[in-house]
């Protein structure tokens, strides 16, 4: 059974709206956060009055809102419960009228089912956003049944395509990742692939999730690469290594995944959390509960900030990424319309050069402990394509 920690409570105060999609336990606020959670429920209901993005933001040539929408939890979240469709269809409306235009999807999230509420839900403005979606996992093209491994084969790119579209209810993709590398395909075949499509108007742009450094330049070299997207954020900043310094060098754009750290950086979990079966960050070993003690320091960190900018723990964590390079765009996603009014709020936080370098003090000085995936999905990270 899982419990709900208590600053997810603090959370609901900030916004003013219900719980993240996590079994709730009893809990009470400390003294001094009240204090706190009032004041940045103030915060919140201004967003909620009147959120919008007002910056727009380039990956590549495409013009995307300074924040997107993940839908990945819309037709069953990290605890299994499956969410009001027409709630979602009300999140999705709602985040457009506030200005945000570029919404996340894969053949892998439902499996289809995702795609097919998205298209649903932005059909009155289809032609006035851009959507993103994915294929490379294992996904039955009629049945959605899911299996083992990766493909990436030409041919099943191409009828994966023609599904995606169908359930999306549009006639181009924006742009298109391959999800995960796959080792028995040369990307030169997959990127061959993609343009076929292009060429045919069925793909606008193309991108890449969680590969090599060297898959990415061989990609980008076969075909312009518009965007890449992995996991980062505070709470795991792999992509600093190498792939942020690749994608400014190629002019590739880079959209985070997973930027508020699967809600540890709302403050949505704490030392007490216990997560429900089938809630993938219980494999997760930087949730574990040694390991969580530790790595709160992080959102303690944000919390302060928070306080200090009249912002939110998630408006800051957002806040940081937009400040990292001005073609970043994150990705947070969510089946709560309180937290998608929060993060989009995220657009409206300026940092000045000392802020954002008394920022990054506090935050390099937290080091993470964990890991940021359970070995099962861990080795199909950081892959490099076979060569022809």
């Amino acid at each position: 059974m899982s419990t709900q920690p208590t600053d997810s409570n603090r959370r609901r105060l900030l916004i003013g709206a219900a719980t993240l999609a996590a079994a709730p336990m009893a809990a009470s606020l400390v003294a001094g956060q009240a204090a706190a959670a009032q004041r940045a429920a103030r915060v919140g209901g201004t967003a909620a009055a009147s959120p919008a993005l007002t910056r727009h933001r380039k990956l590549g040539a495409l013009e995307v809102s300074a924040v997107g929408l993940g839908v990945q939890n819309m037709s069953r979240t990290y605890q299994t419960t499956v969410p009001s469709r027409s709630e979602m269809h009300n999140i999705i409306r709602t985040a457009f009228d506030r200005g945000l235009t570029f919404y996340d999807a894969a053949e892998a999230y439902g499996p289809h089912e995702v795609e097919r509420i998205l298209g649903e839900g932005v059909a009155p403005f289809r032609d006035e956003i851009v959507i993103a979606t994915k294929f490379g996992w294992n996904i039955d093209l009629q049945t959605g049944a899911r299996g083992p491994g990766l493909i990436s084969r030409p041919d099943h790119i191409k009828q994966a395509v023609d599904g995606m579209l169908t359930r999306l209810r549009t006639d181009r993709i924006d742009l298109l990742y391959q999800h995960r590398v796959d080792p028995q395909v040369p990307i030169e075949d997959v990127a061959g692939a993609i343009k076929d499509l292009m060429d045919a108007g069925k793909v606008l742009h193309w991108g890449l999730c969680e590969m090599g450094p060297q898959t990415l330049r061989r990609a980008h070299a076969a075909l312009p690469v518009t965007a890449v997207q992995s996991e980062y954020s505070l709470l795991w900043r792999g992509p600093e290594h190498q792939v942020l310094g690749i994608c400014e060098e190629l002019g590739i754009g880079f959209v985070p995944w997973s930027p508020l750290g699967v809600g540890f950086l709302t403050g949505a979990i704490d030392e007490k959390t216990r997560f429900a079966q089938g809630d993938i960050r219980g494999n997760e070993t930087r949730f574990t509960p040694e390991n969580i003690t530790h790595n709160l320091a992080l959102v303690s960190v944000l919390q302060a900030w928070a306080e200090r900018k009249d912002s939110t723990p998630a408006r800051i964590a957002l806040a940081w990424l937009l400040a990292r390079r001005p073609w970043i765009v994150p990705i947070p996603g969510t089946t709560q319309m309180a937290h998608m009014l929060d993060n989009i709020g995220a657009a409206d936080v300026v940092f000045s050069s000392g802020e954002l370098q008394a920022l990054d003090a506090a935050v390099s000085a937290v080091t993470v402990q964990g890991e940021r995936l359970p070995p099962a999905v861990q080795v199909f990270s950081d892959v490099e394509a076979p060569t022809r």
